[in-house]
């Protein structure tokens, strides 16, 4: 089979992968903060990661795939300032922050499953792990921290090449982040966050430098090397994390272990750090303050299958950044369709033998696609050419589609045509009485009367039902 080849923006290279372990491949996944509902933007990290996973697994790796739930330590501002976003939320729905943890962790799951992502080995919640966060903390503290005030800072002078992922070090350090008082350097971030005086946190704990509760950064740190060790094969998140959450904990890890320079990658805790671009939206409803932003409950209740969306993202390479529209979600919708529909067609037979000649090309093809960096734009495309050889054993075809399927996770010997066609939550008429209507259509129309069935056709309008005359997928209706 041919060598996976992946990005490491690291070192800013594609590289050929070479697992620590022989056989295995250990994967860390930077998760949610699970204050509110995850948006469209978010879940495209996961879609990535899920497919990142699935290709390992095809390659015959046995895959250990971590993804941390953080119910703690994550401030109102990424770049380490700010409230913490649990406690914020939880003053503001006048809850228990384990409520809100609770609640909004099971939303993020159903997404999760909507989206069909393979669950990972373990989901690491960073509460669990807070003895191990204190132990990490002061086995590195002599040498690389100090106190101040507001809490443990660590001291990025004291590891080599900070910054280097995010490439983005000028010579006042990371001037974007904001100066706090007593820290030595504008980049330092906190690794355990004191009480203030005279407050007290729904979320705290004893620590020798005071009670309070660990920063965001220490926990993935933590996790990474506690579930995988280091160093581990892959570490993947959004584009974001690349410019601070990542170089902060590559900081860490370099301090825990003893490592030098970055110039040798496994210092970093992981041998490949890979990240995903952003998905963009232009009337800025992505982000969560706007209200009614774009989560995934949002295109179910306009009429999209989640599938859908999973369509959207792999139709995009995972580095690209990736446009949202509606016409670009209907059109993904479409697609998948199509290819659902195909495969519907097939006869049902048992799983034979992929490989046969003449799926050789597309299978390699696909093949060749997954291998340079998880090309799935390219992948799907091989997907089809396969759907559409004819003359050739059902159960061949099947198995091959499978094999493909496995990869892309689009769930298509899971799904029908009818479960692609969800009912918008705005939708006053039942699917009988839009079947009833087009019936009563179909035989005004056998019967020449044509005023009948265009008055029946504008009356469906009227209510947001399209009558799809012609429509080559045999669609015939859909609610707009």
């Amino acid at each position: 089979m041919t060598d996976l080849k992946l990005f490491n923006s690291l070192t800013r290279q594609i590289e050929t992968f070479s697992p620590v372990h022989a056989g295995e491949a250990r994967v860390y996944t930077c998760g949610p903060t699970v204050y509110n509902y995850p948006h469209i933007g978010n879940m495209r990290a996961y879609v990535f990661a899920d497919i990142l996973g699935r290709t390992l697994s095809w390659k015959g790796y046995k895959l250990t795939h971590i993804i941390n739930i953080t119910d703690v330590g994550h401030l109102t501002d990424d770049a380490d300032a700010g409230e913490d976003k649990m406690e914020k939320m939880a003053a503001e729905k006048a809850q228990s922050i384990w409520e809100i943890a609770q609640h909004y962790t099971k939303a993020y799951w159903a997404d999760v499953k909507a989206l069909n992502i393979r669950q990972p080995a373990k989901w690491s919640v960073a509460t669990d792990y807070i003895e191990e966060m204190l132990e990490f903390a002061k086995s590195i503290a002599d040498k690389h921290c100090y106190e101040c005030e507001t809490g443990l800072y660590f001291d990025t002078s004291t590891v080599a090449d900070y910054g280097k992922l995010a490439r983005a070090v000028t010579e006042d350090g990371e001037g974007r982040i904001d100066t706090v008082e007593g820290k030595r350097h504008a980049a330092d971030f906190a690794i355990w966050r004191k009480t203030p005086p005279g407050e007290k946190r729904q979320m705290e704990w004893d620590s020798p430098w005071g009670k309070g509760a660990p920063g965001w950064h220490l926990e993935c740190s933590v996790m990474g090397e506690k579930l995988l060790g280091f160093p581990f094969d892959i570490h993947t998140g959004g584009i974001d994390h690349r410019e601070i959450h990542h170089p902060n904990e590559i900081a860490q890890n370099q301090a825990f272990c003893g490592c030098g320079s970055l110039d040798v990658a496994s210092h970093s805790g992981a041998n490949i750090w890979m990240h995903n671009n952003f998905l963009i939206e232009r009337s800025g409803k992505m982000s969560k303050s706007s209200g009614e932003f774009l989560r995934l409950q949002l295109l179910i209740d306009k009429g999209y299958h989640p599938l859908a969306y999973r369509m959207m993202c792999l139709q995009a390479h995972y580095r690209s950044e990736l446009e949202f529209s509606w016409e670009g979600l209907e059109a993904a919708l479409v697609r998948l369709k199509r290819i659902v529909m195909m495969v519907e067609r097939m006869p049902d037979s048992e799983t034979g033998d992929p490989s046969h000649p003449k799926f050789a090309p597309m299978r390699a093809k696909f093949a060749d696609a997954m291998s340079d960096d998880l090309n799935t734009s390219i992948a799907i495309t091989a997907l089809e050419e396969a759907l559409a050889v004819k003359k050739v054993d059902a159960g061949v075809k099947r198995a091959v589609i499978a094999e493909m399927d496995a990869v892309l996770g689009l769930n298509l010997f899971g799904i029908t045509r009818h479960d692609l066609r969800i009912r918008p939550k705005s939708a006053t008429i039942t699917e009988a009485e839009i079947e009833d209507a087009l019936a009563r259509r179909k035989a005004a129309r056998a019967e020449k009367d044509f005023a009948t069935s265009d008055a029946l056709r504008d009356e469906l309008t009227e209510i947001g039902v399209e009558v799809m005359d012609g429509d080559p997928l045999g669609w015939e209706w859909k609610l707009t």
